[in-house]
């Protein structure tokens, strides 16, 4: 098994063909925390297996997360590769594994990634708990990037506009926001929450945005959709807990996934 990451996502694309009896996919979903019973509502699961059975990726460490990779054959035919949870840069593995998945599925021939989270909402005057949030841009802030070297990415437009507009089409009531991550595990303090509402942000994780650069790396068209499933630290009194994050996603698990499925089948 090779060490270089791009290698790595080659030889993982070929056993999931392999695996799964594609040749191609036409659409990657990572699904977020709380949102994995949102893929049963995408289509029709044709395999699953778990990602451990293919190169570079490691077994799951955070509760929501299964660790399981699923085929799903949509409404209008075509072939969605879903990841039903994802690695964290706070687990320690690195960088590499992060984004692994995300190379792993552009290899296998997937151009447009769907990338899901949970998030703290920062703007609780006009964001309820459980409204899902399209990612308009993101601000990283966990001191990491999946490029190393002289490799020069335009991140003017990570996040699709036409993909926005198309989901937009399908509920005019979305609305969009900057995503900023973190790394982790800690929750954000008081004063971080109020510093990155001076910036510009309207949610807060610790995930995506490294995915997000290595699909645009890879020249794959990204779509990336939050779930608000608490206020941000400090902004209604409340301490945070995770067991509360996976609770939101399990409530809306339907109405996110029905809201995919109708994306997935327009693209």
């Amino acid at each position: 098994m090779s060490t270089d990451p791009y290698i790595l996502a080659q030889e993982a694309a070929k056993a999931l063909k392999s695996a799964t009896g594609l040749e191609s996919f036409d659409v990657a979903l990572v699904m977020g925390s709380g949102w994995v019973p949102a893929a049963d509502a995408i289509g029709q699961t044709l395999s699953e297996i778990p990602v451990t059975e293919l190169p570079g990726f490691a077994p799951p460490a955070v509760a929501g997360h299964a660790g399981r990779v699923r085929v799903t054959r949509t409404e209008a035919g075509r072939h969605a590769l879903i990841f039903l949870g994802r690695t964290h840069l706070y687990e320690g593995r690195g960088v590499d594994p992060v984004v692994h998945g995300v190379r792993t599925a552009v290899a296998a021939g997937a151009r447009t990634i769907v990338l899901t989270n949970a998030a703290g909402g920062l703007r609780p005057e006009h964001q309820n708990i459980g409204d899902p949030v399209l990612i308009s841009d993101h601000i990283n802030l966990t001191g990491a990037n999946p490029i190393t070297g002289a490799t020069f990415i335009d991140l003017t437009e990570v996040y699709s506009k036409r993909l926005r507009a198309l989901v937009r089409e399908i509920d005019p009531s979305i609305g969009e926001g900057v995503y900023v991550a973190f790394r982790g595990p800690t929750y954000e303090t008081p004063a971080e929450i109020r510093m990155l509402r001076t910036l510009g942000g309207d949610l807060v994780g610790m995930s995506t945005v490294l995915e997000a650069v290595a699909a645009r790396e890879a020249g794959a068209e990204v779509l990336g959709l939050s779930l608000v499933t608490n206020p941000g630290a400090g902004l209604v009194g409340e301490p945070l807990n995770h067991e509360e994050v996976l609770e939101v996603g399990r409530a809306t698990a339907t109405r996110m996934g029905v809201l995919l499925a109708k994306v997935v089948d327009r693209l």
